[in-house]
């Protein structure tokens, strides 16, 4: 009897073995008709797979490479190193998207220059386009002279500019070129709008747009205008990165500090952020922070990632927006001021924080940390005091003494701009170049 009773438990575990094992062949089955089903699909996504892939905004490709390493790398072995494709665009058979600029020579330099060790270097980004390579060099002149931590530049540059870059900085001493690493980079824009992009308010300006997505690895940048001159260190702006709230994820000072003479206020024909906008010029960013953060829109009641956002918000923007990206930045953080770090104006003191008269308060008090010479101030005699600080900074030969090579000329330079506001106020010009001279 007690054999008989263990007949039927026999047949149950031998049934549900039989059970379990055709569920797994048919799982594996099915498996790879789907692989087969999206490679001869060229990877589209149906209208019908998802609810998220009927939305023209959430669109993504689907990564083949990551299921299939060999048919992806051979997939990329043409992508053309002169432009970025984007992760919005779902590519073709014979198009690679942002993976493959990864898995490509160009994506393998990008992956090693930009892996950050733990240390304390900052990352410092520049884009130069057309006759910008003095004006570039003089900035991280001042950027590298000054500083007493490391700092790594990122340059991305138009090709015929690559060569100045690198043969100047290579040929600055041994001492200065201890404190900096770079790298050089082309420019990289959506394949499909580029010359837009590169054509959008200054040439090449919008390339800082798509730094968080094309410099994966680097955690947080500071960038700045080629017009930029650094008077204080550059690990001194970037330890404001420790002052971001856990909403925050990026830095930049207002565009004015009074509404009266602002020109977002006045003028906009778009949203900006704040009461008078934001300026671009110098701009601090956790980019990690940007790549993870779903950001609220005025397009769709969907919230969306960098690099979904940029898109749309041009195609919508383009015919309003007259300062380009620091248009459509002022865009996004108006409808996400929670993300945005306000610093003072001291960190981007400009000819309009003296042509009507000084007001950067914060500049009247400890000087100014880095000046902008937007409009062309440098190389023209509107503003001569902006004109005699880019001047000096350049005509300075590494190796001599700051104190009797650098900061007393500029002094006696700045002597004769008195007759100008801005000349008035340049005693703010050297206030804190002077203490940064004394701690080199």
């Amino acid at each position: 009897m007690r054999k008989m009773r263990c007949y039927p438990h026999a047949y149950l575990l031998c049934t549900a073995f039989t059970f379990f094992s055709l569920l797994y062949v048919y799982s594996q089955l099915a498996s790879t008709l789907e692989d087969r089903d999206e490679r001869s699909g060229g990877g589209r996504i149906s209208g019908s797979s998802s609810h998220d892939a009927g939305h023209t905004l959430r669109k993504r490709p689907g990564v083949l490479g990551l299921r299939d390493r060999e048919w992806g790398q051979n997939r990329c072995k043409s992508l053309s190193v002169s432009y970025w494709n984007p992760y919005w665009r779902l590519p073709a058979d014979d198009v690679c998207g942002v993976n493959c600029l990864l898995e490509s020579p160009l994506g393998e330099k990008l992956s090693s220059a930009t892996k950050e060790p733990k240390n304390d270097r900052s990352h410092l980004a520049v884009v130069a386009c057309g006759a910008r390579l003095e004006e570039t060099l003089t900035m991280l002149k001042s950027a590298v002279l000054f500083s007493r931590k490391p700092v790594h530049i990122h340059i991305f540059a138009e090709d015929d500019l690559h060569y100045g870059f690198r043969n100047a900085m290579e040929m600055w001493p041994v001492a200065i070129r201890t404190r900096f690493t770079f790298n050089i980079y082309p420019i990289m824009f959506p394949e499909e709008n580029a010359s837009e992009w590169k054509k959008l308010f200054k040439p090449c300006a919008s390339q800082r747009l798509f730094l968080p997505l094309i410099l994966k690895q680097v955690d947080s940048l500071l960038y700045v205008d080629t017009d930029i001159l650094f008077l204080r260190p550059v690990e001194d702006i970037w330890g404001l990165l420790s002052q971001f709230n856990v909403s925050q994820l990026a830095a930049m000072a207002p565009e004015h500090e009074e509404p009266r003479i602002g020109w977002y206020n006045r003028f906009a024909r778009h949203p900006y952020y704040g009461k008078t906008g934001v300026n671009s010029g110098v701009m601090l960013m956790n980019m990690t922070r940007i790549r993870e953060k779903f950001f609220k829109n005025d397009m769709t009641a969907v919230t969306l990632q960098w690099g979904e956002i940029l898109k749309p918000l041009l195609q919508k923007y383009k015919l309003n927006i007259t300062w380009g990206d620091q248009d459509l930045l002022n865009i996004i953080f108006h409808h996400n001021p929670e993300s945005l770090y306000v610093f003072p104006c001291q960190w981007n003191y400009r000819p309009d924080h003296c042509i009507y008269g000084s007001n950067c308060q914060q500049a009247e008090e400890e000087g100014v940390f880095i000046l902008h010479g937007n409009r062309g101030v440098y190389h023209n005699d509107k503003q001569p005091a902006f004109r005699a600080v880019y001047e000096a900074i350049k005509q300075y030969s590494f190796g001599e003494d700051m104190e009797s090579s650098l900061l007393q000329p500029l002094e006696a330079a700045l002597q004769a701009t008195t007759h100008s506001y801005c000349g008035r106020s340049s005693h703010l010009f050297t206030k804190r170049l002077r203490e940064s001279i004394r701690l080199v």
